[in-house]
Parts: structure tokens; C-alpha cells; sequence
């Protein structure tokens, strides 16, 4: 035995399940130690400076063993040694090593057990292979899988300590990568999150001009004030009970919001007048579906409110405008809308005459499906109690439709308050 190296029993079973070892064994880990007179001045791991790189030399062979170490130690090196592969597992499990030098053939773990070992659970370690001279090939599939380089016997010192060097660099870089790539992976999330707070931000300012349009459609059509509002909320609430709308529901809400916005270019004295519209009147105020569609159609987040807007006074049988499209011509939200525009039209006042009781628009909606209306949204309709559409109209004002348009699907009834139940009567 060496006269700087000593032997010591450790339990070390964890490590060598893998290599189908008893558990229970104990096994003779040979390690660098310091002479009695000098056992004082040995370091321990946590005294061991940073700048002082740690080798694990593995080797059956006494001899090589103490080669190795000591042509280390006068270059600086912090050597322990281990006689075998099983000894090497139990010492990395125990202290920390920078560098793995192993010997290709020993004895139960080989050394290409242990680079497959040492690959798996320390990926950080440079690990360098000892071959003979008519092994290099074995040394050159060593390296293919992971080992930084091979080393061949007889050694010299020289090529030991520059393989060595090379391999040192060579884990510093690759950490200085992983290093490189976290830092950016963090930098790349840290800008996500603000542009989603910005996307939010821009979102938010978007839904608010919405909402102000949508005031300024009905404070410019006063006689049917709050119009849009409540058709927005009918319509949401449409499309709850059709259900499975989740990816229209907000192109339906922003279409049922806005849908009237063309109103804006039509004249005063056409869109406020107090008696009947002429013929050529009727013309005018008819290219409001239009003129709104053209003031939309070329904002992207509206592209699909802008074919609402467009075709909210189509109807199911081809009687309505600007298209005289009919049936699946129209698009779903635009079907929706139609029940929505009739059920507020007719339960609201006009200066021509007092608002309708809702059972007198629930019987105009039951008769126009399949006619005026789509018979899939007629039948959703009169599957909502009266009761839902009132507590919808009387609690109109207290419901934003920035809330609503914000959220992505809709949950009216949550917003409503006192109205938890009221849709399953």
C-alpha cells in the first residue's frame, strides 16, 4: 500500500444498485490521507479553496494509482484515489471532484460502467480515460460517450496535464453556455411578461374605446338610449344558453356592442327624426350596416365583429339587408344578434309608442323561427325564463362591457347581482 494512502470501510450501497451489487456490502475505499504527524494540517472539503480543482483517480493498480497522484500534487491538483469503480462511486457521492481520471479495465465496474455512471448523476465532471496503448480504440468510443479525453499508458506528465487542461476548459465553457442560455432563457421570460402586460394594458384601452363608441352610438340615437348595451348583454346571454360559443363569444360581444356604429355618418336629420322616414329616407339610415362595417373591417382585433355589424339586419328567410342574405349566408353571431335586436326593440319604449310586455316579443320570436329568425336561436330563447331577460334590462347599467369583453367567455349571470339562479328555472 502507498504510504500516503490508507484504507477505510464506508457503507455505500445507493450508488451500486445499478450495477446489480449487493446493497449490503461494504466496500474498501482507498483515499488520500495525510501522515499522522501532519493529520492536523489535513483540509477538509469546506476548507478546500475554490481554485484548487479536485481529481478522483481510479485505478486497480496501486502503482498507476500513486503515478497519477503524485505527478498531480506537484502541479497542484487535490488528488484522492479509489481502487475501484464501485470505491469512486462511493467517494463522488461523498465529496466533491472536478476532474474523473479512470482506468478503462478493472475489475467488476469497468471504467466504462463508470464515464456511463458518472454521465447520468454528475454531468458537470471532466472525466478523462486510462488506456493501453492497443486499447485506442476503446479509448476514441469512450470519448463518444462523454469522456473529454483518453489517456494512454505509459504516462507522461506533459500529456497528462495538458489532456487535463483541455478538459478543465472544456466543462468551463460548457458551463459558461448553460449559464449563457439561463440567463437568456430568464431574460426571454421577463420580456414575455411584459409584453403581456403591455398586450393586457393595450387590450384594456382597446375594450374602453369600444365601450365609449358604444356610448356615443346611443347618446347619439337618444330615443333608443342604452340600445347597445342591453343588445350586448341579450346577446351574451343567446349565446350561454346555445352554448359551446366559446370561440365566438367575443366577436359576438364587440358585433352586438358595436353593431350600430355606422350610425355615426348618418345625418341628424335622417337618424333623429321625430315622424316616419320616406323611401328615400329609409335608403339613408339602411347604409348604416354598411358604413359601419367599412369604419371596422380594417381593424384586425374586429375583423370578426365587423361581419355583425355588417349583416345584424339580415334575416333567416332572405328579407333582410344590406345582402338579402338567407339562413347559413349569415353568420352565427349575426342570427344571434337578430333575437337579441328584436327582444330590446319591443320591450323598450320608442317615441312612437310605450315598450311591450317580453311575453308579446317571446311570441313574435316563436313565431318568426325559420322565418325571420334562426330556428336554433328562437328555440334558445324560449328556453330562457321571462324572468332572465328582465333582471337582464333592470340591471343593464350596473354590468361594463369592458368586464365582460376582458375575460375571454362570458359569465353574465355571475355578474349580475342577485341573478346566481335565475337561468335554471
Amino acid at each position: 500500500m502507498d504510504s500516503a494512502v490508507a484504507q477505510s470501510v464506508v457503507d455505500c450501497p445507493a450508488p451500486l444498485r445499478k450495477f446489480g451489487l449487493n446493497s449490503k456490502s461494504k466496500m474498501t475505499v482507498t483515499r488520500q490521507t495525510v501522515a499522522p504527524e501532519k493529520a492536523d494540517k489535513a483540509p477538509l472539503d469546506a476548507e478546500i479553496p475554490l481554485s484548487v480543482v479536485r481529481v478522483l483517480i481510479v485505478d486497480d493498480d496501486p502503482a498507476l494509482r500513486k503515478i497519477l497522484s503524485v505527478m498531480l500534487t506537484v502541479s497542484a491538483f487535490l488528488c484522492r484515489t479509489a481502487a475501484s469503480g464501485g470505491e469512486a462511486l462511493c467517494l463522488l457521492e461523498r465529496h466533491p471532484f472536478d476532474v474523473v481520471i479512470s482506468d478503462l479495465r478493472m475489475p467488476g465496474i469497468t471504467g466504462m460502467d463508470l464515464l456511463i455512471a458518472v454521465r447520468q448523476s454528475y454531468p458537470h465532471l471532466a472525466f478523462l480515460m486510462v488506456t493501453g496503448e492497443d486499447e485506442t480504440r476503446v479509448g476514441v468510443r469512450a470519448m463518444q460517450l462523454g469522456a473529454d479525453d483518453y489517456l494512454l499508458k505509459p504516462f507522461d506528465a506533459d500529456v497528462v496535464l495538458g489532456s487535463l487542461h483541455r478538459a478543465l476548459q472544456k466543462k468551463k465553457l460548457e458551463r459558461e453556455v448553460m449559464e449563457y442560455r439561463l440567463r437568456l432563457e430568464e431574460m426571454v421570460s421577463e420580456r414575455t411578461q411584459q409584453l403581456q402586460t403591455a398586450l393586457r394594458q393595450t387590450e384594456r384601452s382597446y375594450e374602453d374605446t369600444l365601450e365609449a363608441l358604444g356610448a356615443a352610438i346611443d347618446l347619439r340615437d337618444s330615443p333608443t338610449a342604452g340600445h347597445s348595451r342591453r343588445v350586448f348583454l341579450y346577446s351574451m346571454e343567446l349565446a350561454k344558453s346555445i352554448g359551446h360559443l366559446d370561440h365566438q363569444l367575443r366577436s359576438i360581444a364587440m358585433g352586438a356592442w358595436l353593431h350600430d356604429i355606422g350610425k355615426l355618418a348618418i345625418p341628424d336629420r335622417v337618424l333623429l327624426k321625430p315622424g316616419p322616414l320616406t323611401d328615400a329616407e329609409w335608403q339613408i339610415m339602411r347604409r348604416h350596416a354598411r358604413l359601419g362595417y367599412e369604419l371596422v373591417k380594417s381593424i384586425s382585433f374586429l375583423a370578426g365583429a365587423s361581419e355583425i355589424v355588417l349583416t345584424h339586419h339580415e334575416r333567416f328567410d332572405g328579407s333582410g339587408y344590406p345582402q338579402g342574405l338567407r339562413a347559413e349566408e349569415i353568420p352565427f353571431g349575426a342570427r344571434i344578434f337578430a333575437v337579441a335586436d328584436t327582444l330590446d326593440a319591443m320591450t323598450s319604449d320608442r317615441p312612437y309608442r310605450a315598450a311591450l310586455p317580453l311575453q308579446a316579443a317571446r311570441d313574435v320570436i316563436e313565431r318568426g323561427s325559420g322565418t325571420l329568425f334562426d330556428p336554433l336561436v328562437a328555440a334558445a330563447f324560449l328556453r330562457v325564463p321571462n324572468e332572465t331577460w328582465a333582471i337582464i334590462a333592470r340591471e343593464t347599467v350596473a354590468v361594463q362591457p369592458s368586464s365582460v369583453l376582458a375575460g375571454g367567455t362570458i359569465q353574465l349571470l355571475s355578474t349580475l347581482p342577485g341573478h346566481a339562479s335565475d337561468s335554471s328555472k
